[in-house]
């Protein structure tokens, strides 16, 4: 029986680009995570209804520093500001560790 082909967009860039590249992968799970991140606080502060700056002002820091980290090319996150972040929308932060 015939293989059917993809049409998943990440699965032709993965098969593509990453192979069998130990590195590729690792870069390509780099800027997902990244990704993740950037969507979550996005989204934790728009569901909140708060602006970058007020955001920015229960945090402590500049809202310069929120866009930065709501941008998905930032690969700057810190453990400490997402626990800053998520005490100032009282919530709590909680990580979890996988299998690849």
């Amino acid at each position: 029986m015939a293989r059917k082909p993809t049409t998943s967009a990440a699965a032709i860039l993965r098969h593509r680009y990453a192979k069998d590249d130990p590195q590729r992968k690792a870069s390509g799970e780099a800027e997902r995570t990244n990704a993740e991140v950037a969507r979550l606080i996005y989204t934790m502060r728009t569901e909140a209804g708060l602006t970058q700056e007020r955001l920015a002002e229960l945090v402590g820091t500049t809202q310069s520093v929120i866009s930065r980290l709501e941008d998905s090319d930032y690969d700057g996150h810190s453990l400490s500001m997402l626990s800053r972040i998520a005490e100032a929308l009282q919530k709590k932060l909680t990580l979890t560790v996988t299998d690849k």
